[in-house]
């Protein structure tokens, strides 16, 4: 299915070596601003990037989970490359209207972006307990948990992904990553 997609006319894959953090945007063009986010991130904070952006008019989600490193020699090196990362989604669910939902194994990273998020004012959910299942991120397939410190899967709600509050959201990833000392961040929690 992912090298399906991959093998589209038109999809583009991208893989920008950087740092030991990753920041990931795997339905690009599908979840509008996510690409654009992982981005700006990744510029300004010399992060390694990996992006799947599909063009306008193919709607087609793979699920994270089917993001398999055999079917692609770029994000098989991004996983090498790349202590720990996040991978950035969009999502729409009632109830979580302008709030970023913090998934993924590496609960020490969740945390502290929520932190990052609370000081811009940007409403953030990192309470497994609290998050959809479907949107935990926590499958140990998913590429945010395959480095070796795991990940946060951050589900962004649309108003998040544009305007103003887009560049809030890539300045708490971008104080995020710059703060962060990966000895800090130990092992990722199982989902």
């Amino acid at each position: 299915m992912f090298a399906d997609l991959l093998a589209t006319e038109g999809v583009e894959e991208i893989y920008l070596p950087g740092s030991p953090f990753g920041v990931m945007a795997l339905h690009g063009g599908l979840e509008d601003g996510t690409d654009t986010i992982a981005h700006h991130v990744t510029e300004l904070s010399a992060a390694s990037l990996y992006a799947v952006i599909q063009p306008r008019g193919l709607w087609w989600h793979v699920p994270s989970i089917r993001y398999d490193p055999s079917d692609s020699a770029a994000l098989a090196s991004f996983l090498e490359s790349v202590e720990v990362t996040f991978s950035l989604h969009g999502f729409g669910e009632t109830g979580f209207e302008a709030t970023a939902l913090l998934g993924g194994t590496n609960r020490t990273l969740a945390f502290r972006l929520h932190e990052e998020f609370g000081e811009r004012g940007v409403m953030s959910v990192v309470d497994l307990d609290a998050i959809p299942k479907r949107l935990h991120g926590t499958h140990p397939r998913n590429p945010v948990n395959r480095p070796p410190l795991g990940g946060v899967q951050v589900e962004l709600a649309m108003e998040l992904r544009s305007g103003h509050n887009r560049q809030l959201v890539v300045d708490a990833l971008v104080a995020c990553i710059t703060k962060t000392d990966l000895e800090q961040l130990g092992a990722p929690e199982g989902g």
